[in-house]
């Protein structure tokens, strides 16, 4: 744990839990589908700056993924049009849009799940089964895909909402580091955000609890850093959930 300050999950009535990097390993699969994805679009176009781990945690962690497409292209100065949801995730001529782009890279993600399966972290596990009974849970995740994971994970039934990508954009909310899908998962839970916490792995999402009212801010360090997460408003920093059971 990065300090000494005491945290009890018994304190909190609700537990918002981002998904990727928190509760399954998926952050590797997105990793390895935007190097993949930005790789061969940097390839095609003769650019040989390559794309890298840095550029992930700079510009695309915690993002919702077509945030994550622009804030990258803007780092290298390239300029695309927007775009539909619609737009192909193959590579052709129509998808060289930051839609298409996205589209492109869940389509990578999916395949990845769907061929590789999801294993949880095994101490995010141990630590839901150590939660105090009455503990209210959520996720709160940019994926648009978080359903799916869950269910892979055969850890659907242990959350009583999920705030994904297709409920913020429903909604209208602000990805992170904007508080509002937090907010919005604990209002469907009937929670005061005081009497929320909330748990990251990402800088952007740190940033969106530490923005938000929440009673704590967890950050789960998978390789950002502990002084990142730290700096961005974690209130406590561990390398597992377990720590904290």
């Amino acid at each position: 744990m990065s300090d000494d300050k005491t945290f009890r999950p018994a304190d909190f009535t609700a537990h918002l839990f981002d998904l990727d990097g928190v509760i399954t390993p998926t952050a590797e699969v997105h990793m390895r589908a935007w190097a993949q994805m930005f790789g061969d679009f940097l390839a095609a176009r003769g650019i040989s700056e390559p794309y890298t781990d840095a550029d992930y945690f700079a510009h695309v962690d915690g993002r919702p993924r077509y945030d994550g497409v622009r804030t990258f292209l803007t780092s290298r100065g390239i300029e695309l049009p927007e775009g539909q949801d619609s737009d192909p995730g193959d590579q052709t001529a129509g998808s060289e849009t930051v839609r298409g782009l996205g589209n492109r890279k869940n389509d990578l993600v999916l395949t990845l799940i769907r061929t590789e399966g999801v294993t949880p972290y095994p101490g995010t596990v141990r630590y839901l089964d150590a939660l105090p009974a009455g503990s209210r849970l959520a996720i709160v995740s940019s994926s648009r895909n978080a359903e799916e994971v869950l269910r892979g994970a055969g850890l659907r039934d242990r959350f009583e909402f999920v705030v994904d990508g297709n409920v913020a954009a429903a909604e209208g909310l602000p990805g992170k580091p904007s508080p509002d899908t937090f907010q919005h998962a604990a209002a469907l839970l009937g929670v005061p955000t005081t009497a929320s916490v909330v748990y990251e792995d990402a800088v952007s999402g740190v940033r969106a609890g530490a923005a938000g009212d929440f009673g704590a801010v967890i950050g789960v360090d998978r390789g950002v850093g502990v002084d990142t997460l730290a700096g961005a408003g974690a209130t406590v920093v561990v390398q597992d959930l377990e720590e904290l059971a």
